[in-house]
């Protein structure tokens, strides 16, 4: 708790940017630590959505099902992403505003492989259908999933501790700069 106080004391001056103008289109970068809680060993999805450079929605949860492998973990992540890209793409349309597919920035070649195959492969078995609605949305055209660098995977600030170079790298991602009085 002193650690997190700390933080917000020394961190009053940041903010985050919104642009005038910036745009309405749309990217939701998604991600996972596997097995990262110690206690009973579940992952944490990590997911930021963004209306041109602006963070518009995001969120850290603890998933509800044991991963068995990173792959899966990021799955499930991704089809996190999903909700929230077709909730997004569904609000803009109640503005009179339509979005072509979404894409999901994502930096698991596996998970990424697993949503463009519709070819269930006997070591994926053991996903639960539920998970499978992210290749249902990537076929229907309704999003793409990108592979985007570990480096440059915005959620990633969002699952885990990061050293301090790459967690000022991230954090700036995400928008936040320092506010001019």
């Amino acid at each position: 708790v002193k650690r997190i106080f700390r933080y917000i004391k020394g961190t009053t001056h940041l903010g985050l940017w919104y642009p005038k103008g910036s745009g309405i289109e749309t990217i939701v970068y998604a991600d996972s630590d596997h097995a990262g809680d110690y206690v009973d060993r579940k992952s944490t999805s990590g997911v930021c959505t963004f209306m041109g450079c602006c963070l518009t929605s995001w969120f850290s949860k603890k998933q509800t099902a044991l991963a068995i492998s990173t792959t899966e973990a990021e799955y499930v992540s991704a089809g996190k992403a999903c909700q929230q890209a077709l909730w997004m793409k569904q609000a803009l349309i109640d503005y009179g505003v339509r979005l072509d597919d979404i894409p999901i920035m994502c930096d698991n070649k596996g998970a990424i492989d697993l949503s463009k195959n519709p070819v269930q492969h006997s070591r994926t078995k053991h996903i639960e259908i539920r998970h499978h609605f992210l290749r249902d949305n990537v076929q229907k055209g309704n999003i793409s999933i990108e592979k985007v660098s570990s480096e440059d995977n915005i959620a990633d600030i969002l699952t885990k501790p990061l050293k301090r170079e790459p967690f000022n790298y991230l954090r700036l991602g995400l928008g936040m700069m320092e506010q001019i009085d």
